[in-house]
């Protein structure tokens, strides 16, 4: 999948005369979750199966910063997905390309006609767009549904509205419905939300290396940069590897830690650790990782004292295991440990 940032990086070939032009979607997609992915494939089977002519290209169209972040900067608003697995997300619906749009106040200040004809109709070449039944856009939000048809009539382009997608309880998959979930710990509800589990991102940082002295070593991220984090806790998941666009991903079966360790006082921030099940050899300082929550183990407990802790640590990978399906690795010799 292609990735253009800016108009610049489009290719004129795709609008001149003889062009495959595309097949457009537009959008935020945080999360990128099941009503998204409804759409997005709609995209996708519609360029795929276009008749006459050339294949137009699958295209979504997506704003970066979260507009909400550039009208209302004072609230505060966790994404659930940063851009670079909102990219992975997209690339892995079968897209050929995402326009990723730099959004200021600027660029909100077009109307919907001026933003449909200038971007979509003459950027992009769209032969079609597909959007759901909510979609807003231009300034002020006044483009909707109905003007995006009727904008369309008039450049040429067919517009299709989907309707509403929802879950087996009648609610509407929504970005906030993912955030609510997350904020009460319920990562359960949350993957079945986006259709797979929900993914923290940052960079590895040096810990207290205590994990290493017991013999359970972590991968350490600071929270306060890791996106949309859960309550504090324990959770079976997965520590992902090289997950850009393109890239060749390993998932890696782990025990999640989040919030700050309270059998000892000297940790002084929220972080999130990861011990990857039975490995002792992994380098990643400096890395960017992915961590992948499935489901919620327990609350944060302190122990009285280092045995109780190292017991519960033990039925904590035994219980992950079991979860996501792996065999129940060894007991890690400290002095074996070389890496995290």
């Amino acid at each position: 999948m292609e990735v253009w940032y800016g108009a610049e990086q489009v290719p004129a070939s795709l609008s001149e005369p003889g062009g495959p032009g595309a097949v457009v979607t537009i959008g935020i997609f945080d999360g990128v979750h099941r009503g998204h992915q409804a759409i997005l494939e709609r995209v996708v089977e519609r360029a795929r199966q276009w008749r006459p002519g050339p294949a137009p290209l699958a295209v979504a169209v997506t704003f970066d910063p979260h507009p909400r972040l550039v009208h209302r900067p004072q609230e505060d608003l966790p994404l659930v997905t940063s851009l670079t697995d909102r990219l992975v997300s997209l690339e892995a619906l079968g897209l050929d390309a995402v326009l990723v749009i730099a959004y200021d106040l600027d660029f909100a200040a077009q109307s919907p006609e001026e933003f449909v004809r200038t971007w979509l109709a003459g950027l992009l070449g769209a032969r079609a767009i597909v959007v759901g039944d909510d979609v807003r856009f231009g300034r002020d939000n006044a483009g909707d549904a109905a003007s995006l048809e009727e904008i369309g009539r008039q450049c040429g382009m067919d517009v299709e509205i989907l309707t509403a997608v929802s879950s087996q309880q009648g609610r509407r998959w929504s970005s906030t419905w993912i955030r609510q979930c997350l904020s009460r710990g319920e990562v359960r509800q949350a993957c079945e939300i986006l259709g797979r589990p929900h993914r923290l991102r940052g960079t590895v940082v040096h810990g207290l290396r205590r994990g290493r002295e017991l013999g359970f070593p972590t991968a350490n991220l600071e929270a306060a940069t890791a996106g949309v984090v859960p309550p504090d806790g324990v959770y079976a998941g997965w520590l992902v590897r090289n997950g850009a666009v393109g890239g060749l991903q390993e998932r890696l079966p782990a025990a999640i830690s989040i919030g700050t360790n309270p059998t000892f006082d000297d940790v002084p921030r929220r972080t999130v650790e990861a011990h990857v099940l039975g490995r002792a050899d992994l380098n990643l300082y400096g890395e960017e990782v992915g961590i992948e929550l499935v489901e919620h183990l327990r609350p944060m407990l302190a122990f009285d004292g280092l045995e109780p802790l190292l017991e519960r640590m033990r039925i904590d990978i035994e219980q992950t295991a079991a979860i996501l399906g792996v065999p129940v690795p060894g007991p890690i010799d400290p002095e074996e440990v070389t890496a995290q």
